[in-house]
């Protein structure tokens, strides 16, 4: 980050191959998504390749856990729905 503040991304994945979302969170979001790319996570190694569809920031990782939570249940599923429906 250019502004010397630390900041945690949440974000969403969609496989190529599956049309699947993946949600996780990290500091580093363009580092995750090569990862992720090149089958250096266990939850999505041979699934990809791996689309960013949506993220967001937060100041702080608890914060960012709280949110991947929310975007996990089933009102956070919706609320993805929305966003990516109207991103289209």
């Amino acid at each position: 980050m250019t502004d010397g503040e630390v900041h945690y991304f949440v974000y969403v994945l969609q496989s190529q191959a599956t049309r699947k979302l993946y949600t996780g969170q990290t500091r580093d979001l363009p580092a995750r998504i090569w990862q992720h790319n090149n089958g250096m996570s266990r939850y999505t190694k041979g699934r990809g390749p791996w689309n960013l569809v949506y993220y967001e920031k937060c100041s702080t990782r608890s914060g960012a856990v709280i949110r991947e939570r929310f975007l996990k249940t089933g009102q956070g599923r919706q609320f993805l729905k929305g966003k990516l429906e109207t991103s289209k």
